[in-house]
């Protein structure tokens, strides 16, 4: 009886220190954060005076601090395709919110079937992966291009109604795992979207299986210009702001309380120490309804968004990673959307899709010497959507170590910058080093492949909208 007793003790600690020791060996959980329009000089810890952000300059302290990274395009749709993917807005299939089709028909372009997300890589290898947010990559009409269907085991989205121009737009209502359910953001009930969407974190979390790493999107809506009411009326209400400025940097401080939430959650699951956490944001700050100048939102740089200047790409990239990532440090090893994909591969163990031409900032994460980019270059398509399109609405803007080109319309004369000296865009020195222009302009026409919609050059003609939306569809 004794040695049956000793025989069941003995199978029964071997049996806990083998569940224990796999737990140990679980490959790291991944969590993404993706501010909307949120710009360089928005967070306390890039410089930003007045609004407060307690939790993300604590993540920075405590991690790592990109100076010049960079978001993949000007706007959202284009830049998370470049983030989804890992290719570059000059061969990306999406190079603006929106493609024109037959000279006069604006419409929405997804990402290919044959194009890996990251969420597809990821559950490749193991991951249980979510999607909590805006998607923005996808045929609205096709729910094969929604998240759910690119890699995403779990997927709440808010969506467009319809690909040409959204007529029945609601930004409210979100939607489960393509369509298979729903549930509806109530204003009066949360004090921000983003506090809504933290709160569906939490239950997807709870049903997690510990054993298996996870990937969690979080793509939240701070400080998007369409969300113009939050509940929260208290938040720097003694500052004497205008209403829209008040909401603003309210929204952006209730963001950073959201991520303060999150990460106790994962602390509490005993989580935390095991998770790689990147946050950054989808691009430059917006002027819709809101300022620029008003919080200083770019910082020092020129442009906001859709604008291919440093103030419309240049983004934060905060990275914290327990025990790999030295705290307190600062980089300023030049790196941008693309390089995520082949990131989160080698964090995961994973093949890097050979669709890819990021290089991974794994080395530079962890100390060790960092292989760099030789070029980096952007090219963006504004859509005709109730606007003009002067010089065809194309723009390129390219960089070589410190220089910087930029060219709106491809018959303007290339501007030069030396970001060395002269971060904010403010001295074309074109004309001093014809060599180094003739250099980005090869980039320019070569670094580059066509693709449906989003011909070179632009178009050409100003289009003039058939019908009138009560909302513009680019936003």
């Amino acid at each position: 009886m004794r040695l049956q007793t000793l025989l069941i003790i003995l199978i029964s600690g071997l049996s806990v220190a083998c569940a224990q020791n796999k737990l140990n060996n679980k490959k790291p959980n991944i969590l993404f954060l993706l501010a909307d329009d949120l710009g360089y000089g928005e967070l306390g810890c890039y410089g930003q005076k007045v609004i407060q952000t307690p939790v993300l300059d604590g993540l920075a302290k405590e991690g790592m601090r990109f100076t010049d990274f960079y978001a993949g395009n000007a706007v959202c749709s284009p830049s998370r395709a470049v983030l989804l993917s890992g290719k570059h807005s000059g061969i990306n299939t999406i190079r603006g919110n929106n493609g024109v089709f037959n000279d006069d028909r604006w419409m929405r372009v997804a990402l290919k079937k044959d194009e890996i997300t990251l969420g597809e890589m990821l559950k490749e290898v193991g991951y249980q992966t979510a999607f909590i947010g805006k998607w923005h990559v996808d045929d609205p009409n096709d729910l094969s291009t929604w998240a759910y269907a690119r890699g995403f085991d779990y997927a709440v989205q808010e969506q467009w109604g319809s690909r040409f121009g959204g007529i029945d737009y609601d930004g409210d209502m979100h939607w489960i795992n393509g369509k298979q359910d729903s549930v509806y953001y109530d204003q009066d009930e949360w004090d921000c979207k983003d506090e809504f969407r933290t709160e569906i974190a939490f239950r997807h979390l709870n049903k997690l299986d510990k054993n298996k790493p996870f990937f969690l999107f979080m793509s939240y809506r701070a400080p998007h210009g369409h969300e113009r009411y939050i509940r929260n009326k208290e938040l720097y209400a003694d500052k004497g702001w205008n209403e829209r400025e008040r909401m603003h940097a309210a929204k952006i401080t209730l963001l950073d309380k959201q991520i303060g939430r999150l990460m106790k959650k994962l602390d509490e699951m005993g989580e935390l120490e095991n998770t790689l956490i990147l946050f950054s944001s989808d691009n430059g700050p917006h002027h819709e309804g809101h300022d620029p100048e008003f919080f200083e939102s770019n910082g020092e740089l020129s442009g906001i968004k859709r604008d291919l200047y440093e103030g419309g790409i240049r983004v934060p990239l905060i990275a914290y990673w327990k025990g790999k990532i030295k705290p307190a440090t600062v980089t300023g090893h030049i790196s941008g959307f693309q390089d995520i994909m082949p990131t989160l591969a080698n964090v995961a163990g994973a093949d890097i899709p050979e669709q890819t031409n990021g290089i991974s900032i794994l080395p530079v994460l962890t100390g060790k010497e960092q292989p760099k980019h030789k070029t980096m270059n952007w090219e963006f398509q504004l859509d005709g959507w109730n606007r003009k399109m002067p010089k065809g609405g194309f723009r390129q803007s390219a960089r070589i170590d410190n220089w910087k080109a930029v060219r709106y319309g491809i018959h303007s004369e290339t501007e030069l910058y030396d970001l060395s000296k002269d971060i904010a865009e403010s001295n074309n020195i074109a004309d001093k080093h014809p060599d180094m222009v003739e250099k980005m302009n090869k980039l320019f026409e070569e670094g580059r492949t066509e693709t449906d919609g989003f011909p070179y050059g632009g178009v050409v003609q100003d289009y003039k909208a058939k019908e009138k939306f009560q909302f513009d569809k680019n936003k």
